[in-house]
């Protein structure tokens, strides 16, 4: 195939090497910087007042298995660069696949050109906060072992020994997959920045499902594992990162390394438990909520809603708007839940999905607190929104999934902060006379404003007089947020502090995914709302 060439630094380098050089992390910066340097120059003569350009690598590597067979092996690379300007007080942006100089800025000039038509039905010019450049710099997810690198049938040998491990342990059907995602991101801005990051994300996952043949009927428990941002190491499964569930439940949770075969073999067994289990008595009920369940309920009830840019309806067409708006956190007295709840954005968190050096603004990535002793403080923001809140410089949740979408604002990491004082989970459990504990993502349903909610689980236990009492089904709890939030009555400390999270959180229009981690200590709510899922209304 032909491909177009472009001379840089005296020679002549086609399309196809550019690439490698451009999208490989640390490879040629002096190439880098320099096809960067043609947008920004490009968008400096054509008006623009402030430019950022984004020269990508995505590559991913999806592996899905069931039994005894592979499914699929999907291999996919995307590489492009996508120009953001800002022309007579407005946005505009364009992108290309043709990552040469004349590609470069025939793109920039398209961007420029839609920002100056956008400008005629701007009522007010974009405000961006400040950001000082950074000169050329780095940053690289830390790993020891680049999943890409790893042979495919080494991967698949895995997946399928998870599966016979499930079979063996009594599973009917398993399914077993291996997500692996690496972002090669450089990018430039008109403030002085040349920042050059390599991202990588992984994700084990299976679902193991047990029937009873006499009756028909069917239960399933997916993997406990959680989507990290590591390498493959994440899989050696060392006993060092195996957290010990309660007493009584034979269940346990994962820090530094997750063991596939082990989950696998457990998820067997408790699927066909299930199968027997005790259906749940509505009612009250004190719920334990594991980390790897409560990740989804900070998701939906606190990630979400405190997106600034849902609160001003921005997202309103497509996923709804939330309950906490501006008034609420002008107040400076909104309880948003009880005295021990404190919840904190956070996109430097070690082995997280969210965890980068710097957004796609080029802005350092950093904490900060939403929800302080019970009290909305403090919202998810970026450069062109931070104004709104009086602050002077963006919080670095701004992100596109593809040098072909443009940036906009993300959910960072959001986790719920461990308890001060020291508190074990069988500690926390000792004293609930009638409750249950959750483990595990299940179904959810919640509101457009992010308030009304139902969740349900993978794994649920019978709490009475302070001691696991044996496995239930059919279990959801409904609450809405602010009354779930002050129910909420004790926390673990950050012995038990685990990191859960989506691999593919949807938002947008046109949609677009990020990844992101939720943290949390197994958190007590008291008096919560149990329905039975099984039970005709």
């Amino acid at each position: 195939m032909w491909l177009p060439s472009i001379s840089v630094l005296g020679e002549s380098i086609t399309a196809e090497r550019a690439r490698e050089a451009a999208g490989r992390g640390g490879a040629d910066p002096a190439l880098k910087k320099r096809l960067a340097d043609v947008a920004l120059n490009t968008a400096k003569s054509r008006g623009a007042t402030y430019a950022d350009v984004r020269i990508g690598r995505y590559l991913q590597q999806f592996i899905t298995t069931r039994e005894k067979q592979v499914q699929n092996i999907i291999n996919a690379e995307s590489y492009g660069v996508g120009v953001r300007v800002i022309a007579n007080g407005t946005w505009g942006f364009a992108a290309t696949s043709n990552v040469t100089e004349d590609g470069i800025a025939k793109a920039t000039e398209r961007a420029v050109a839609i920002a100056k038509a956008n400008a005629r039905v701007q009522k007010e010019p974009i405000r961006l906060a400040p950001q000082k450049g950074h000169g050329e710099v780095t940053w690289k997810t830390p790993i020891e072992k680049n999943a890409f690198e790893v042979p495919v049938s080494q991967k698949v040998d895995l997946l399928l020994a998870a599966n016979a491990k499930a079979l063996e342990n009594g599973a009917n059907f398993v399914n077993s997959a291996l997500f692996q995602i690496n972002e090669q991101k450089y990018f430039a801005s008109t403030d002085g920045s040349y920042i050059d990051q390599d991202v990588h994300r992984i994700w084990p996952n299976f679902g193991v499902t047990a029937i009873d043949k006499a009756s028909g009927k069917f239960r399933t428990r997916q993997a406990l594992s959680a989507p990290v941002g590591r390498g493959y190491e994440y899989l050696d499964g060392k006993p060092s990162g195996k957290v010990k569930g309660p007493e009584g439940t034979g269940l346990f949770g994962y820090h530094s390394s997750y063991d596939m075969l082990e989950d696998a073999a457990l998820a067997a067994r408790q699927a066909k438990a299930k199968l027997t289990a005790k259906s749940v008595t509505p009612g009250k009920y004190d719920l334990v909520l594991d980390p790897d369940h409560l990740g989804l309920t900070i998701h939906e009830s606190v990630g979400h809603p405190l997106e600034l840019d849902r609160v001003l309806g921005y997202e309103a067409n497509y996923a709804g708007t939330s309950f906490a708006t501006l008034d609420k956190w002008q107040s400076k007295k909104f309880n948003y839940g009880s005295k021990l709840v404190n919840i904190f954005a956070d996109k430097t968190q070690p082995g997280s999905l969210g965890a980068v050096g710097y957004d796609d603004e080029g802005v350092p990535t950093k904490r900060w607190d939403l929800v302080k002793d019970g009290t909305l403080v403090n919202y998810q923001a970026i450069r062109d929104q931070v104004h709104i809140l009086g602050e002077k410089e963006s919080q670095g949740c701004c992100y596109a999934d593809n040098w072909s979408s443009v940036q906009f604002q993300r959910m960072p990491n959001v986790s719920l902060a461990p308890g001060k004082s020291p508190l074990s989970i069988d500690e926390l459990i000792k004293d609930v006379k009638k409750g249950i504990y959750i483990i595990g993502d299940g179904s959810f349903s919640i509101d457009q404003q992010r308030y009304n909610f139902q969740f349900g689980g993978q794994l649920f236990y019978e709490i009475k007089d302070g001691k696991i009492a044996g496995m239930l089904k059919d279990v959801a709890y409904q609450s809405n947020t602010q009354e779930f939030w002050n129910s909420c009555v004790r926390v673990c400390d950050e012995r038990d502090f685990r990191l859960g999270g989506s691999f593919f959180d949807g938002k947008g229009q046109p949609g677009q995914s990020s990844a992101v981690s939720h943290g949390s200590a197994t958190t007590r709510f008291n008096g919560v709302n149990v329905i039975n899922t099984a039970r005709k209304v």
